[in-house]
């Protein structure tokens, strides 16, 4: 005798939820989830060619933004690096102990200091930072140079008023 297998098509469609119930909440979603896996996709490929250098993301983000920026206070790398107090610290000694960078005093403020990168460090970045520069291009070779430019401008847009509807 033959058993029924259950309609797994039917059982699957009734633990669906519905769609959102209108298409802008629909976009809206999809949107985000676009934007999460593309995100997660170039930031993989940003990891591992950081990696395959010798620094970890947090260590090059420190010494990428002093390479371009020139010596800057330890507290606009925490805001542009978007770590805590506790792990600018901690970067900037690790990187300190491998002889890449340097804490300098600010003439005008006791309180204040700045980093730097040491002729070694400047050494490294020089070295690595075009090849790194050319791996990010190839992650999002994926949309020609109008396109990038494109969406470089919409997700400025998207982010500055996500931060705006936050407040």
């Amino acid at each position: 005798m033959k058993t029924a297998k259950p309609n797994t098509r039917t059982a699957s469609a009734a633990r669906r939820h519905p769609e959102p119930p209108d298409p802008k909440t629909a976009a809206a979603l999809k949107l985000w989830v676009v934007l999460a896996r593309a995100y997660s996709a170039v930031a993989e490929r940003s990891h591992a060619d950081i990696v395959s250098r010798g620094l970890t993301p947090g260590e090059f983000a420190v010494v990428e933004l002093l390479y371009h920026k020139g010596p800057t206070l330890l507290g606009d790398i925490q805001r542009r690096v978007l770590v805590s107090s506790g792990g600018i610290t901690f970067l900037v000694d690790r990187l300190t102990t491998r002889g890449l960078v340097e804490r300098r005093n600010c003439s005008t403020d006791r309180r204040a200091r700045y980093a730097a990168l040491t002729p070694e460090g400047e050494r490294l970045m020089t070295e690595i930072f075009p090849g790194h520069a050319q791996a990010m291009a190839a992650a999002v070779a994926g949309l020609g140079s109008a396109d990038q430019k494109a969406a470089t401008a919409l997700l400025k847009k998207l982010g500055l008023s996500a931060a705006d509807a936050g407040e």
